[in-house]
């Protein structure tokens, strides 16, 4: 193994290890840290965990368990994924996280990027746009468990870690990489723990991950990753028939959409125009033991359908606030998660193969509840999507960030089965 990444949620992990298969490095996923001997035969190994939202030291501790898998294993570069949109507040989890895996290692300097500007989401001079908007005027603002209400890096990252950032800025990025890491030493000698690197295009980030061979922390969104996979590209062994192994076979399928976000609000809408859906209701997740039950009958019912049936909690900003003030937004988000865990496993019980699941939390639950310890990676469906096949082979599942994808992506999905 040669760069081992720690990506604080499932879709966030399936993200980054797509980018990675498609520049060149073998990669295997692996839905928590092994608790076991496992044999893993690949360039690089993604460690996806549960940490982006829960408590700060409960991050640390999985965070810092994965590392110490991945240095025991031989690793030799690090990469600690977070999303695009830097979801966090500011007691963490990024902050504290990046200072916990800085001190394991004895570094005292790392670089923050999450730019994916295939997907819209760039940094210029510091500030984190959503295509032509603001963070804090995105979307994002409305998220239910991190809402960002503040566009500048520098400011966030200030604001939940040890240290202090200092800005690389695209005028210097585009003197290339010995003009970065020249910049990067100029902040570490100005007391400076972490770099805020601007990129709006493909060629910053191919210049950042140049620059990034110095590091043995890097941090970011899945954007970096291929420029970090090209540092490797000459200690790869043919990589040709790599996404083979992740390919979906047409199977019986479920789609699931536990995300709120705009762009999930949108294929819901418009998956709905052809395919069976059900929306879940919230108070009968809550009350109803049964339930799962009852939902798992109609989804068997619509099985067969040309497009597979939709289970979904999706709704807009509006009604998620309504929802969160009559039952409470934990309390409601936990009861969906239960939902969506019941029902994966009843599905599966019963000869369901393929998952498609839209939503970082819901991916999360859905993966744990059908026990799948790790994945080959596959195609990407859309850039940061990929399907991923069980390393065991019975299971396909596609694994989507809330805003990632076009409006067709369900359906897209299903365009894959051999």
């Amino acid at each position: 193994m040669l760069l081992g990444v720690i990506a604080d949620d499932f879709t966030g992990a399936t993200d980054i290890a797509g980018f990675l298969v498609e520049n060149g490095m073998r990669t295997v996923q692996l839905n928590g840290i092994p608790k076991e001997e496992i044999d893993v035969n690949a360039d690089a190994v993604v460690i996806s965990l549960k940490s982006r939202s829960c408590p700060v030291d409960e991050a640390i501790n999985n965070s810092v368990a994965a590392l110490k898998w991945l240095q025991a294993n031989g690793c030799q570069q690090f990469y600690f994924k977070y999303c695009s949109t830097f979801d966090s507040t500011a007691e963490g989890n990024i902050g504290p996280v990046t200072d916990a895996l800085l001190a394991e290692l004895g570094e005292a300097f790392t670089m923050v990027c999450p730019a994916l500007p295939v997907n819209g989401r760039t940094v210029y001079n510091g500030h984190l746009f959503v295509f032509q908007d603001l963070l804090s005027d995105s979307g994002m603002r409305n998220h239910p468990v991190t809402p960002m209400t503040d566009s500048s890096l520098i400011r966030m990252m200030d604001a939940q870690s040890q240290g202090t950032s200092g800005l690389v800025n695209f005028q210097v990025i585009e003197q290339g990489s010995q003009a970065v890491t020249e910049r990067f030493e100029e902040l570490k000698a100005q007391g400076n723990r972490y770099a805020v690197v601007d990129a709006f295009n493909a060629e910053h980030l191919v210049t950042l991950g140049q620059a990034a061979k110095s590091l043995k922390l890097v941090t970011g969104g899945s954007g970096l990753a291929a420029g970090i996979a090209k540092n490797w590209v000459e200690h790869l062994e043919d990589q040709s028939d790599a996404k083979q192994a992740g390919n979906p076979a047409k199977a019986p399928t479920v789609v699931f959409s536990g995300s709120c976000s705009v762009m999930t609000n949108q294929q819901v809408a418009i998956y709905k125009e052809k395919a069976p859906h059900f929306a879940i209701d919230v108070k009968a997740c809550l009350t109803d033991e049964s339930y799962s039950n009852q939902v798992f009958d109609w989804v068997m019912t619509n099985i067969e359908s040309e497009f597979a049936p939709l289970v979904y909690a999706t709704a807009d900003a509006t009604a998620l606030k309504a929802i969160q003030q009559e039952f409470g937004a934990q309390a409601s988000s936990h009861a969906v998660e239960q939902f969506f865990s019941q029902l994966a496993i009843k599905l599966q019980q019963h000869g369901v193969k393929n998952f498609i699941v839209a939503g970082g939390e819901t991916s999360g639950v859905v993966t744990q509840s059908l026990a799948v310890k790790g994945f080959h990676i596959g195609p990407q469906i859309a850039p940061g999507v990929p399907w991923v096949k069980s390393v065991e082979g019975e299971l396909s599942l596609a694994l989507k960030s809330g805003n990632f994808g076009d409006e067709n992506f369900f359906a897209k999905a299903q365009s894959f089965f051999a």
